[in-house]
């Protein structure tokens, strides 16, 4: 019986090529400036791109040793515009529908403030509100049918960075960009089975995801696959916050869980010691844990990779659940009722 009538495996196998293909679809967009911040609105998967956009650029300043300044970054999730927003900012809202309810009031706020913006939608309102009003806007593709907004993170990201690269507030990430996806399209059908494996010894448990401060994004986006792919509840946190509430939960856990630990071999050597002594707790109270190293590269490759890796997971935990990967039925049906 085919369970996966959209094909998210091939979405999966071809996401190296998002970056260019994001990145193509805003050569032409125009931002003005100079801004001294960017602010991201935008919900769900359209939101997941300002998480890794913001590990991205600030490893990138760190390692330019002061040549390349450090572009603060701010993410909202809300119907209104935080007040980072009004302060020499450009506001980019992301829309992969562009008929999100909360991002559309945002950039309406945006609007009637004449604030600086830039729209990116696969069409939709955000599209319409931007050819009426003049203001830029990039055209995502829609490669196939029933496509998802949490699988276009490629297409964003490389349409964001464009966006910054034309305005001047970042320089030269579109070429490293180029040399991640040539890497990516080797990794990603290697670790297919690697992913099936940890989908087996996932099913029949509530996935508990952990990461490094650092990469805490990583484990949110994670969450996120396993709850619209698998349809099932995850959770998520980080280290060393974790170990000073969430791990007391599990003195009387009230489920059978799964942790999965994002190890970054270069965290800091205390935090490495915390996934050893934490996995040691858990399996005292009955909890299976299973350390998950993200693999050697650039940011960019160490974060796309493990997030490969989570697609497969959590493609195959829903393959196992007998679960179509592609459609999110409660999410439509919510946005029916309201």
């Amino acid at each position: 019986m085919i369970v996966d009538h959209s094909n998210l495996r091939r979405v999966i196998l071809e996401s190296a090529t998002q970056f260019r293909e994001g990145s193509n679809a805003a050569a032409a967009v125009k931002a003005g400036g100079p801004f001294d911040m960017l602010m991201l609105s935008g919900m769900g998967g359209s939101a997941l791109p300002g998480n890794l956009l913001r590990i991205y650029l600030h490893d990138r300043a760190a390692h330019a040793k002061g040549q390349q300044r450090q572009l603060a970054i701010y993410q909202n999730r809300f119907y209104a515009l935080p007040p980072e927003a009004f302060m020499r900012c450009l506001n980019i809202f992301c829309s992969h529908s562009g008929n999100t309810e909360e991002t559309i009031a945002a950039f309406e706020e945006a609007i009637a403030h004449h604030l600086p913006c830039v729209g990116i939608s696969s069409g939709g309102k955000i599209e319409r509100m931007c050819a009426e009003r003049g203001i830029p806007h990039v055209k995502l593709p829609i490669p196939y049918e029933n496509f998802q907004p949490r699988m276009a993170t490629g297409h964003f990201l490389g349409a964001i960075v464009r966006v910054l690269e034309n305005a001047g507030m970042i320089t030269d990430c579109i070429s490293s960009m180029d040399a991640v996806a040539a890497k990516l399209a080797e990794a990603i059908p290697r670790m297919e089975e690697r992913g099936k494996m940890i989908a087996e010894r996932l099913k029949g448990k509530t996935p508990v995801i952990y990461a490094s401060t650092r990469f805490k994004a990583l484990a949110m986006i994670w969450k996120i696959k396993i709850n619209e792919n698998a349809k099932t509840p995850a959770f998520w946190n980080f280290f060393p916050e974790l170990n000073h509430n969430e791990l007391v939960g599990f003195t009387n856990p009230q489920g059978a869980f799964r942790a999965l630990m994002i190890r970054d071999p270069h965290d800091h050597p205390q935090n490495i010691k915390r996934y050893d002594v934490t996995a040691k707790l858990l399996s005292e109270k009955g909890i299976e844990t299973e350390v998950i190293d993200m693999e050697e590269g650039e940011t960019l490759y160490r974060m796309f990779a493990t997030l490969a890796l989570g697609d497969w997971a959590s493609y195959y935990l829903a393959l196992s659940y007998g679960q179509d990967p592609t459609p999110v039925d409660m999410v439509e049906d919510l946005k029916k009722m309201l």
